[in-house]
């Protein structure tokens, strides 16, 4: 063997081992923190805890995340892997914060110009702040827990109820008391009331001060009006009684507990899905407690400010702006100014 050559029995020497873990540390590095985000995706959702998984799909560069990236964001704003760095991180992690509390879909995120990449209308579009400019689209994926369902009483539609919700992934919790002292409540909850009058009032004003999604109650009209009656003299306003529903469920000529059951379910997943129940009845009782709790508190009320965070009175605020159909207030031109030029960066905040 001439010097200088190596037959294919000699061990390779120590610069190709190195160059070979040169060029493979990228996908090592990919591949393990892949691997570490489903472990803890399978963790957090084990212990029933919401995130959001963040991956980019698609980039133009120059940018620092590539296709593949991913990030798992908690509740609590703690941030697991990379999804770009300064530029990126804080709008992802805002939209994060967002859907967590408001349980959104699925959706596409771009960060950069809109005429580039995917052409879809529903894609939320956020301006890359760095100056070298660059596109990243950004699959936010959100994962919930089981949304609950707290039944109170023990009537047949309540039975019905908790064998019918969990076909369609409610999480049913049923108790035969008033007390909810017990039971932890959140936005991701339901709770029905079903007790035949027995502890109505008292069950449906706890509900009520809760953040509980939906408060509904199975009752004639004539005993749903006397259980609103009595909710104004607890001291209940107007807003926070809208939000019952009763009687609870669709009119679709329902007679029997499982075909009143099965109104109330449908109810739920229209709640579930777009976040409103779309009827006539509700919407007008809405508008009327608007409206009332708009005449009789607005000398009262505070706003905060979206863009600095100061507190305004409503009655005496000079400085006010309208988007999406709702009012905000500010504290001074500047502010109003800087939430006029990009509402969506003040309407997302992280949570703190």
């Amino acid at each position: 063997m001439g010097e200088g050559k190596r037959d294919n029995t000699d061990p390779p020497t120590f610069p190709y081992y190195h160059r070979r873990m040169v060029l493979l540390f990228p996908f090592f590095l990919e591949d393990t923190m892949s691997k570490t985000l489903l472990e803890l995706a399978h963790q957090l959702s084990e212990a029933g805890e919401p995130f959001v998984l963040a991956t980019v799909v698609w980039c133009e560069r120059p940018t620092s995340a590539k296709p593949g990236a991913q990030a798992l964001i908690r509740a609590n704003g703690q941030v697991t892997g990379w999804i770009g760095g300064s530029c990126a991180q804080p709008v992802v992690m805002r939209e994060a914060a967002r859907i967590l509390r408001e349980g959104s879909d699925p959706y596409l995120l771009r960060l950069g110009t809109p005429h580039t990449g995917i052409d879809r209308k529903d894609v939320r579009i956020f301006p890359m702040s760095c100056s070298s400019g660059g596109v990243l689209d950004i699959f936010m994926e959100p994962h919930f827990p089981l949304p609950k369902l707290i039944l109170i009483g023990d009537s047949p539609v309540a039975v019905a109820l908790s064998q019918l919700a969990q076909v369609i992934d409610f999480s049913v919790t049923q108790l035969h008391y008033a007390d909810l002292s017990q039971v932890t409540i959140n936005e991701q909850t339901y709770i029905l009331v079903a007790s035949h009058g027995q502890y109505d009032e008292e069950a449906i004003e706890q509900a009520l001060r809760s953040p509980a999604r939906y408060v509904g109650m199975v009752s004639s009209l004539k005993r749903a009006e006397a259980c609103r009656a009595y909710l104004h003299d607890a001291g209940l306003n107007a807003l926070q009684i809208a939000r019952l529903k009763a009687p609870a469920g669709f009119d679709i000529g329902a007679l029997t507990p499982d075909e009143i059951a099965a109104s109330v379910l449908a109810e739920l997943v229209q709640v579930r899905r777009r976040g409103t129940i779309d009827n006539e009845e509700s919407k007008q009782d809405t508008k009327e407690a608007h409206h009332e709790v708009s005449a009789g508190t607005v000398a009262n009320a505070i706003a905060i400010d979206p863009v600095c965070g100061m507190e305004v009175e409503v009655a005496s605020a000079r400085h006010r702006g309208d988007f999406e159909g709702r009012t905000f207030y500010f504290c001074c031109p500047a502010c109003k100014r800087s939430f006029e030029r990009n509402p969506q960066e003040y309407l997302v905040q992280p949570e703190r």
